[in-house]
């Protein structure tokens, strides 16, 4: 099916063979940010949280994050930052070690408080995949620390039971959109790209799935809803378009 086609051509097949395909797949592969709930204003706000901290004049407004959000991963996001200014001497990877564990520990934090719900369908699609037998995974560029911080929150501090591999950007060596956060979830669940469904928001996700060889599904976001997602089996605006793969 050409995903460039509109749900207003179809308003009914799209929702409903996405929901076949998710029924469908041995595994379901999850994103974190963006697509199990909207964590990149938090991961702003705990950037700039951090800058201060450190004394640096630095506050990545909206759009500035936006940008920067091409840039997989927060110390990358850091460096990337530090070398368009084009000021001083770069930043050392301690100076940027230090800074990320500041905006780890402030986004932890502010997760904390409740204010980052799971976003519409997530908690359905997961139940309705565990009732199934399907094995969940997730795959993401994000630490593990702010995985947990999220999901324990959202899903209990035994979140991690219920996946049967989580690979995050520190345990691979290239962040998406090279795939190999996915490869090494393929690898971790024993099953080929064939037999699984990544569930992502953003352009490099999308690059990272398709080129270990794994069907997209996109369910859009804040930050990457303007995105290219013409690869992609389906675009969806949220996954409670999913009801029937309960």
């Amino acid at each position: 099916m050409n995903a460039s086609i509109t749900r207003a051509e179809f308003p009914a097949r799209v929702p409903r063979d996405a929901a076949e395909l998710i029924r469908s797949a041995a595994a379901l592969i999850f994103d974190v940010d963006g697509t199990l709930a909207e964590t990149e204003e938090l991961h702003r706000q705990a950037f700039n949280h951090a800058f201060t901290r450190h004394g640096l004049d630095w506050q990545w407004d909206r759009a500035v994050y936006k940008d920067l959000l091409r840039v997989t991963g927060g110390k990358e996001r850091i460096r990337a930052h530090h070398e368009r200014l084009r000021i001083a001497a770069p930043l050392s990877d301690e100076d940027i070690a230090a800074l990320h564990r500041v905006k780890t520990a402030q986004y932890a934090e502010l997760v904390a408080t409740g204010c980052c719900p799971l976003r519409p369908g997530v908690t359905e699609l997961l139940a309705a995949a565990k009732a199934r037998g399907q094995r969940l995974a997730i795959a993401t560029t994000t630490s593990h620390g702010n995985i947990d911080a999220l999901l324990s929150q959202a899903l209990g501090t035994r979140w991690a039971a219920d996946f049967d591999a989580i690979v995050a950007g520190d345990d691979v060596r290239q962040k998406k959109p090279a795939p190999d956060v996915y490869l090494e979830t393929l690898a971790r669940l024993n099953l080929e790209a064939s037999d699984c469904v990544a569930i992502e928001d953003s352009a490099n996700g999308l690059i990272a799935a398709s080129r270990a060889g794994i069907p997209v599904l996109i369910t859009r976001s804040m930050f990457f809803s303007d995105d290219d997602f013409g690869d992609a089996r389906f675009v969806l605006d949220d996954l409670s378009e999913l009801g029937a793969a309960k």
